[in-house]
């Protein structure tokens, strides 16, 4: 599957109500919890033994085009998220219907430029919950 069609939302965190799509996504992240490896191992196993561990989501970064002409731009929305050090609830939303939902504090970091190239902006996740999935429905015949 393509990533085009993709979507990341969000809303301050607890508030009910729609999601605010954050217009000019670019490229998202590996998404997915990552446990790490515990060495469990006794005096009698002839091996080392493993357990996982408690999970790790990684860097979470997604890429957007920058734009920073209107008051509701999603660079400036979410600088000001990170200057306020809000936590928001974000959703993810895939081509099929495949939806993440979690919620993170925000940091913002607009990347560099040549000739030719364009500005993007990186908008990085300190994910604060657990991620929660909602797997597409059937379509009914």
């Amino acid at each position: 599957m393509l990533a085009n069609g993709a979507k990341l939302g969000y809303k301050e965190k607890g508030a009910a109500g729609d999601f605010t799509v954050l217009p000019g996504l670019k490229e998202l992240p590996d998404l997915g919890v990552e446990p790490e490896k515990v060495e469990n191992t006794c005096l009698t196993d002839n091996n080392k033994q493993y357990e996982n561990g408690i999970g790790d989501l990684g860097e979470m970064t997604y890429k957007f085009k920058y734009d920073n002409t209107k008051a509701d731009c999603p660079y400036r929305v979410m600088r000001q998220a990170q200057e306020a050090g809000k936590v928001l609830t974000f959703q993810e939303t895939l081509k099929d219907g495949t939806i993440t939902e979690y919620d993170a504090e925000v940091s913002v970091k607009r990347t560099g430029g040549g000739v030719n190239a364009v500005i993007e902006f990186e908008l990085s996740m300190a994910v604060q919950s657990d991620l929660k999935y909602t797997d597409p429905t059937a379509p009914t015949n």
